[in-house]
C-alpha cells in the first residue's frame, strides 16, 4: 500500500503515525542541512549523484533523470529494503525527499513492492520546512525572564522544565550560552536551519492557553538566530527581571566557567577585546594565566553588565514589567514562587494553568 499524507498528519499531537519510522532519502548533505527532528538519512544518492541526475533533470529533462537515477541505484534496490527492514521490522514507514518528487516515488514503489505499507508526505522535507514558518507565526503566552549575567536564569528555566512548566529553552536549542563563551569549550551548534526545525516542533508540544516561560533573549545566540517573527513576540511579551547581587551571581557563574579550559577562556575573551578595552582584556588574560578565576569573572562581568543595560528593551514596551529582587538564585523553588506570584498578579492566572494540562489533571 502506498498512501499520500500531509505533513500536518504526523506531527498534530494525536497523530496515528508517530510510531512509524520517517525515512529522509534526500543525499547526506541535504540531511545535514536540516532535517526533520527523528528522521532517519536514508539517501537513494550521494552527493555527487544528486548533482549529476538534477543537472540531467534541467538539461535534458524528467525522463532522462530517471533512467540516470535508476542507473545509478539499479544494483543498490536490495539493500535498500534491507536497510529499511533494519529500520521497520513491522515493515511501516514514512518517506519523503525534497518536495515529494521522484526520489520517493522510487522507494515508496520499490518498499511497496516488497510488501510495506509506505506513507509519502505530500509536498516532501519543503512542506515540513513552510509548516516550521507557520508555528513560528502562530499565537504563544510567553513570559520572559530577565537579568544580568548570573542570575541563573538558565539553571531556573531547567528546573522549571522538571517541574513540569512549560519552558522554551532557547539556548538548549541553540547548544549555546549566548556569550563569547557560551560553546563552553564544547557544544556544537546545530545548522539554521536545523535549530529552526527543532525549535518547531518545540513550539507544537506545548499547551496553547498555557504560559510559556522563555529567556529574554537577543536575536542571536551563539552563529544561530530566532526566527524573527517569535523575536518580534518576545520582545513584546511580559518580563519578569531578576535583579541579583554581583556576589550572589560570582556564585553561580563560577562553577560554571571557573573551571573551564584556560585555552578556551583566552581565545573568548580575545573576542571581546575592542568592547572590553585593551587594559581590562590583558587583566583578565592574566587572571586565566595565573588561576584567578573569581578576579577574571568579575571583571569580565563589568562588560556584560553593561552591555545588558545597554540591550534591554525599554519596560514600556512590554505587555507588563516588574523587577524581582533575589538575593539568593540558587534557592530555585523560591525563585520559582516569586514568579508564579508576579504571573498570577499580573495576568489574572489561575496557578494550576501555569503548568501543563496532563500534569494538573494527575
Amino acid at each position: 500500500m502506498i498512501q499520500v499524507i500531509h505533513i500536518e498528519d504526523i506531527l498534530r499531537k494525536d497523530s496515528p503515525f508517530k510510531e512509524i519510522p520517517i525515512l529522509d532519502i534526500r543525499s547526506p548533505k541535504e540531511f545535514a542541512k536540516g532535517h526533520l527532528p527523528g528522521a532517519v538519512s536514508f539517501p537513494l544518492f550521494t552527493d555527487e549523484q544528486r548533482n549529476v541526475v538534477g543537472t540531467i533533470y534541467h538539461q535534458q529533462g524528467r525522463q532522462a533523470a530517471i533512467l540516470q537515477g535508476f542507473d545509478i541505484t539499479g544494483p543498490k534496490w536490495s539493500g535498500f529494503i534491507r536497510s529499511a527492514l533494519e529500520e521497520a521490522p513491522n515493515q511501516k514507514v514514512i518517506v519523503h525527499c525534497w518536495r515529494g518528487g521522484m526520489r520517493s516515488e522510487a522507494l515508496a514503489w520499490a518498499l511497496n513492492l516488497y510488501g510495506f505499507d509506505v506513507f509519502v508526505i505530500k509536498g516532501g522535507y519543503k512542506s515540513f520546512r513552510r509548516w516550521c514558518y507557520r508555528i513560528f507565526g502562530s499565537s504563544i503566552n510567553l513570559i520572559a525572564l530577565s537579568g544580568k549575567t548570573g542570575a541563573n536564569k538558565t539553571g531556573l528555566l531547567r528546573y522549571m522544565a522538571n517541574q513540569h512548566y512549560q519552558v522554551l529553552d532557547l539556548e538548549a536549542l541553540a547548544c549555546h550560552q549566548g556569550s563569547a563563551y557560551g560553546s563552553m569549550g564544547m557544544l556544537i551548534q546545530p545548522s539554521q536551519e536545523q535549530f529552526e526545525n527543532n525549535l518547531a516542533i518545540c513550539l507544537n508540544n506545548f499547551e496553547s492557553d498555557v504560559p510559556v516561560w522563555v529567556e529574554d533573549e537577543s536575536m542571536t545566540i551563539g552563529r544561530v538566530a530566532i526566527p524573527r517573527t517569535l523575536w518580534l513576540k518576545l520582545c513584546s511579551a511580559p518580563v519578569l527581571e531578576l535583579d541579583v547581587p554581583l556576589e550572589s551571581r560570582m556564585e553561580v557563574l563560577y562553577p560554571q566557567y571557573g573551571l573551564l579550559d584556560k585555552q578556551f577562556l583566552k581565545e573568548a575573551t580575545l573576542k571581546i577585546k575592542k568592547r572590553l578595552g585593551p587594559d581590562q582584556t590583558r587583566a583578565a588574560i592574566a587572571d586565566i594565566e595565573n588561576g584567578e578565576m573569581r578576579s577574571f569573572i568579575r571583571r569580565v562581568l563589568g562588560y556584560y553588565d553593561k552591555a545588558y543595560q545597554k540591550s534591554k528593551i525599554p519596560f514600556q514596551e512590554r505587555k507588563w514589567a516588574e523587577v524581582l529582587k533575589i538575593d539568593n538564585p540558587k534557592d530555585l523553588p523560591t525563585v520559582v514562587k516569586l514568579l508564579l506570584e508576579a504571573a498570577v498578579d499580573h495576568n489574572s492566572l489561575l496557578l494550576p494553568k501555569m503548568i501543563k494540562k496532563d500534569q494538573t489533571e494527575k
